[in-house]
């Protein structure tokens, strides 16, 4: 037996099934064994077995999910946790769903993920929009200022939601957002998706719990090598009521989970407890010589680094290369990495995101280096200034509340027709799913002509109704 599976009992639990012999007449309905009907298909399904008569028995006589659960929420100082296999999209969901009621008001970063308005619609809450700062010299948004939530705090919402790090690795100077909202005995829930590796390593921002926050979401997909649609759900219980909590999460979890997602979170947990450190020290050497690697070539700096912000709030493991600084397209940059084989988190004309984890290797960046130093250098032309992106830059003017504007009666006009109108639909530049414009919000001129601006430069535009944006869904007048 590994050391991790030693000390992860789901994923004990998972290998030990198929170590068994068995005779199975429950679902899943493909029994381990379509390999027999199509090879193909059993390549997919044969390692998959679920929580109940998989990693436990149906009646979960063992409780292995509670026992990993309580394993994590010690890991993290939290006084809750769930384990979720529908990603940090259904934790978002569930914690917002046990919050209060229809037409209660939250404080919510605008540079919220589309899980979160969402949710916001679901359960009927209103939202507070905080805008976020935006740094000049790089035009990257820089987190939520002090002065926001105080603004935001004289509304009386009953919870704060804000997303940290934000999806280029910045994050607000959460003590101070923190203190504020606890002064009125507010919790403060984090998004923090990309942040599952924090709190694990010296030169890493801190987690939410050691930050003071009551809530953390987080995928271990992302940042952390856990199976796809991986999430956990952390709380502590002194401003959140650990019964709703159980009952969102249950009410909006599905009652089949898969036994592997629910098996990596454990390992994954098991992974940071014993040799996180470690791996992340690892990690960020290699980040950092890949990046003195690609950044001897060029003459101004190309990627952003820890010291383009204040102490801390800033992910040193993250890679966001500024191709604006060489007057290139990410877009055309991207197209030129997927011939050579190398697949990016995100690109947009300014900004290139490559996700790096525990799981890449020395040989890993080094390919990378040699991949994209020569496609840097042949793209390269006259610099250009920073533009902070669509995503980051809109102020939203509210016409309606996104709960009646999602369920209005609605008609489809030509984009220029919309101008004016109430928007129907949620829509992102995806990745990073960041709402351009939210339903009940006042589509403008900046709006429509700056989506259209970036899906012409390859951006995928994501939940719209018309994907190609000739047309527009707008509250029926």
């Amino acid at each position: 037996m590994s050391g991790l599976r030693d000390s992860a009992p789901l994923l004990d639990a998972y290998l030990s099934y198929f170590e068994r012999s068995r005779t199975p007449f429950t679902i899943p309905g493909h029994k381990q064994k379509t390999t027999r009907l199509d090879e193909g298909l059993g390549a997919v399904v044969d390692s998959d077995t679920p929580l109940y008569g998989g990693l436990d028995e149906i009646k979960l006589t063992n409780q292995t999910l509670k026992k990993a659960e309580a394993l994590a929420a010690t890991l993290w100082g939290a006084d809750y946790a769930r384990f979720s296999t529908g990603g940090s999209t259904h934790a978002n969901q569930a914690i917002i769903f046990a919050l209060g009621k229809p037409g209660d008001k939250v404080a919510v970063s605008r540079t919220a993920h589309r899980s979160v308005l969402s949710a916001l619609v679901l359960a009927g809450l209103e939202p507070i929009w905080m805008t976020p700062e935006i740094d000049e010299k790089t035009g990257v948004p820089t987190g939520i200022p002090v002065s926001e939530l105080n603004a935001a705090l004289t509304e009386n919402p009953i919870a704060v939601l804000l997303t940290e790090p934000g999806y280029l690795g910045t994050i607000s100077d959460l003590p101070a957002l923190i203190s504020a909202a606890h002064k009125q005995k507010v919790p403060v829930i984090l998004d923090a998706a990309w942040g599952g590796h924090f709190g694990f390593h010296p030169q890493l921002p801190q987690h939410a719990f050691q930050l003071g926050a009551d809530a953390l979401i987080t995928s271990t997909h992302k940042a952390l090598p856990g199976y796809s649609a991986s999430a956990l759900l952390l709380a502590r219980t002194e401003f959140l009521s650990a019964e709703r909590l159980e009952q969102s999460f249950e009410t909006t979890h599905t009652t089949s989970p898969a036994g592997a997602p629910l098996a990596s979170i454990d390992g994954v947990r098991a992974l940071l407890q014993t040799r996180g450190e470690e791996l992340i020290g690892e990690l960020l050497s290699n980040l950092h010589r890949f990046k003195e690697m690609v950044q001897a070539e060029f003459a101004l700096p190309v990627f952003l680094y820890e010291s383009d912000f204040p102490n801390g709030r800033f992910d040193a493991s993250k890679i966001v290369l500024r191709v604006q600084q060489l007057g290139a397209s990410g877009v055309d940059i991207e197209e030129d990495l997927q011939a050579g084989g190398i697949r990016v988190e995100m690109a947009d004309r300014d900004t290139i995101v490559f996700l790096g984890t525990i799981a890449d290797s020395a040989a890993d960046f080094d390919h990378l280096a040699d991949v994209l130093i020569p496609i840097l250098k042949k793209r390269q032309e006259q610099r250009r200034e920073s533009a902070t992106a669509l995503s980051w830059s809109v102020i939203p003017q509210r016409g309606i509340s996104m709960r009646d504007a999602y369920f209005a009666k609605t008609e489809m006009v030509e984009a220029k027709m919309a101008i004016g109108r109430i928007s129907a639909d949620l829509i992102a530049p995806y990745p990073p799913g960041v709402a351009v414009v939210a339903p009940g919000e006042i589509l403008t001129e900046q709006i429509v002509s700056g989506l259209s601006t970036s899906r012409k430069a390859g951006v995928r535009i994501a939940y719209a109704t018309d994907s190609t944006l000739e047309k527009y869904r707008v509250v029926l007048n």
